[in-house]
């Protein structure tokens, strides 16, 4: 059975767009991945369609009514189902996440707006995810990437294994720089090494050009990489011996 990606929204034509369109759009087509996008409007009770209410306790803005979510969500998860929020409070998404999201059969996401849901839909979901420490107007964006990120790691997605290795944050650090014809650019040259055709030297350049990337570019990623290799930030091995590198 293929993977599915339902996301909830009360937006889904900001949705369905960006889900339908290029790799994951080959992706549905191919029967590789199922994708669904349902509007939370669709399980409201009143001839108004109405999914929002004031706060209790007072405050600006509208809440998402609880209920009216709940109904969408039963209607759309299964027992394999994974359910997600997408929140502000929530964990940050990283790569490491969406591995461990790919492994998923059938992924929920429900999306909030306004001044978000009713505090009582933490009760029906798995976890909460944030994009980053700032905040949307509502979860649409938020869903979009999310499925994005995790769906092209499913194998036959992106058509290219190799391609998804050598990415961004998949060996814990930034990916090398890549370059593509004209060899000169307003004098600027592609590097010789990558048109020596010896493999190893090129290997070696990317390796050295991916670790200076991150170094400079995400010190807190670096830090995070050469405490993984058991080194401290300088580059020296945590029990005091120098480093051979």
């Amino acid at each position: 059975m293929s993977p599915r990606y339902d996301v909830l929204t009360l937006h889904p034509d900001m949705v369905r767009p960006m889900l339908s369109s290029s790799v994951l759009g080959r992706a549905v087509e191919a029967g590789i991945i199922e994708i669904g996008v349902h509007d939370i409007r669709d399980w409201a009770t009143d001839r108004h369609r109405t999914v929002d209410d004031a706060p209790y306790g007072g405050g600006a803005g509208m809440v998402m009514k609880v209920d009216v979510v709940a109904r969408a969500l039963d209607a759309v998860r299964r027992p394999e189902s994974r359910v997600l929020l997408t929140s502000p409070a929530g964990r940050p998404f990283d790569q490491a996440t969406a591995v461990r999201l790919s492994r998923e059969p059938h992924i929920v996401i429900v999306c909030g707006h306004y001044e978000g849901i009713d505090a009582r839909i933490e009760s029906l979901v798995d976890e909460e995810i944030s994009l980053g420490d700032f905040v949307l107007t509502g979860g649409e964006i938020a869903a979009v990437a999310i499925v994005d990120a995790v769906a092209r790691l499913v194998p036959g997605v992106l058509g290219n294994v190799e391609s998804a290795q050598d990415e961004s944050f998949t060996a814990g650090l930034l990916e090398y720089p890549q370059y593509t014809r004209p060899r000169r650019f307003r004098g600027l040259e592609v590097p010789e090494v990558l048109l020596s055709g010896h493999h190893a030297r090129i290997e070696a350049w990317r390796r050295a050009q991916a670790e200076e990337r991150t170094r400079a570019r995400r010190p807190d990623l670096w830090a995070r990489h050469v405490r993984a290799r058991g080194e401290d930030v300088a580059g020296d091995l945590v029990d005091g011996n120098p480093s051979e590198e």
